[in-house]
């Protein structure tokens, strides 16, 4: 058995420091969601800006780009993995910019995963193109896939129209990126905001659902998940990120704490939405719980 780099106390949220080719396949479990930011493979040498200075691109020797060869590979390695670890009524979500997604779609089709949607995450923040020889990029792309055709996936339809003011919910979200709080314990370079992975969790998982992030970093992923009551598994290569993930867990342990972060998340109509969902949630489930009870009883 793996040991955990950590495990929470509320056995909830777990990471693991290893190469994530070896140690899921060690894995005897199947999860209900995955959620993925796999390298880019834009660490070119070029610049960018960042709080107002020109900055290299280049984020470390995980992200150099050595050519559409070795991208397809190692999407084609990792997906695979992956969606032997899924439920077969699991979805998973890809983030990604041109320099990968349409490498990871097209590996998604030729492993027979169905693509539901490819969301347009358009960033109200975005930093300027000091070039001025093209366009800001201020779009992420998330391909929102399901591991089998034949099998329904789930889908939250109705919050996802509510908290919409009571219309369909659209493939263009219009959320700001990371905001100063969410850096509070440190940061990563390819980090993504909560309000993100909050919207993507609550459209496509229950109460208590196995998240899956297997470039976990900084792990806003399992942070999202414990803040909606999901649980999470995280890999990653790299103790420094680790060790933030870490401790943005052991932060959300302050109850307090945690309500103001989830007051703090964008993306409903009201203030109090999210949690007036989340409690309702938890009856749901109770509810469903005492049920389940009073049938065992004569099966």
């Amino acid at each position: 058995m793996t040991k955990p780099y950590f495990k929470s106390q509320d056995k909830n949220f777990t990471i693991i420091n290893a190469d994530v080719f070896e140690v899921l396949p060690k894995f005897d479990f199947e999860f209900d969601m995955v959620f993925a930011d796999p390298p880019y493979f834009l660490s070119n040498d070029g610049l960018t800006i960042k709080n107002g200075k020109i900055t290299s691109v280049n984020k470390g020797n995980w992200d150099k780009n050595t050519g559409l060869e070795d991208l397809n590979n190692f999407n084609r390695k990792w997906l695979s993995l992956v969606r032997e670890k899924m439920k077969d009524d699991a979805t998973i979500w890809i983030s990604g910019t041109s320099h990968n997604i349409f490498s990871v779609g097209q590996i998604l089709t030729e492993l027979d995963y169905k693509i539901l949607n490819i969301v347009t995450w358009e960033k109200t923040n975005p930093p300027p193109n000091f070039t001025c020889r093209y366009f800001t990029h201020s779009t992420e792309q998330i391909i929102w896939a399901r591991k089998k055709t034949n099998v329904p996936h789930y889908y939250n339809y109705d919050l996802m129209k509510k908290i919409n003011e009571g219309k369909q919910m659209k493939d263009v979200w219009k959320l700001p990126a990371i905001a100063k709080w969410e850096k509070s314990c440190g940061k990563h370079p390819t980090q993504k905001p909560l309000s993100l992975l909050t919207r993507l969790l609550l459209a496509s998982t229950n109460k208590n659902s196995w998240i899956l992030d297997p470039f976990t970093g900084s792990s806003t992923t399992g942070i999202a998940a414990n803040l909606l009551g999901r649980k999470f598994l995280g890999i990653d290569k790299e103790k420094e990120y680790l060790e933030i993930s870490k401790a943005r867990k052991i932060e959300i342990e302050d109850f307090i704490l945690a309500e103001k972060y989830r007051s703090k998340l964008n993306g409903f109509t009201c203030k109090d939405q999210l949690k007036s969902f989340l409690v309702k949630e938890s009856i749901s489930e109770q509810s469903d719980s005492i049920v389940n009870d009073c049938t065992s009883q004569f099966t």
